[in-house]
């Protein structure tokens, strides 16, 4: 599809067009009434044109919106480095992958961020909130994922009523000093590690 609208729109001029071009069949029953209304005189053919004016303008957001998912699309995730009251930082293993990471995941639609974080704090380690966690912040993980982000959380008021057993998704979980990590921790959470806890500068990148 040619999307007339993708360029510089000057006013609401431009947006009855564009939304004709999009939908045709639409448009052409709106100018239809606008024409069967002519005889009631100037004040509502306004009417009309304020309504058409507004459709247009409905019908361009929403092209608009379709074409800025698809092609800026941006993907979300959130994780947690969950501190407990001794300094030691809770790392999980994946059965997927390599290393040890922060517990986390992707914001699901209609989810905020703090909800993924809940979700999957619960999920992959058994830990439930106590108190609403520190943002400390939002890093680009393009050299993993294009257009993917990450927001890190530092959670020091939880709970572990239950700590979860190895399955499908988790292979195992534990709490580790920032002095001894383990061995084959990936490279990204180590380094937010020492951002959290060394005063290392804080980096964009993932």
């Amino acid at each position: 599809m040619t999307l007339p609208i993708l360029g510089s729109l000057n006013g609401l001029s431009d947006l009855w067009p564009a939304a004709r071009s999009l939908h045709p069949d639409a448009a052409n029953d709106h100018r239809l009434m606008a024409r069967q209304d002519l005889a009631a005189g100037p004040g509502r053919v306004n009417e009309i044109e304020g309504g058409m004016r507004v459709i247009a303008q409905k019908i361009v957001a929403k092209v608009l919106q379709s074409y800025w998912r698809l092609s800026r699309a941006l993907t979300l995730g959130a994780q947690g480095c969950v501190i407990a009251p001794d300094g030691r930082i809770l790392l999980i293993r994946h059965t997927y992958r390599p290393g040890w990471h922060f517990p986390g995941g992707g914001v699901e639609k209609g989810e905020t961020v703090l909800s993924a974080l809940t979700r999957e704090l619960s999920e992959e380690a058994g830990v439930v909130l106590t108190a609403e966690p520190r943002l400390f912040g939002l890093y680009s993980n393009a050299r993993a994922f294009p257009n993917d982000h990450i927001a890190l959380y530092v959670v020091t008021a939880f709970a572990q009523p239950v700590p979860p057993k190895p399955n499908h998704e988790i292979a195992e979980h534990g709490f580790f000093a920032p002095d001894a990590l383990p061995a084959d921790i990936v490279a990204p959470t180590r380094a937010r590690i020492a951002e959290i806890t060394a005063g290392a500068p804080p980096s964009a990148i993932w």
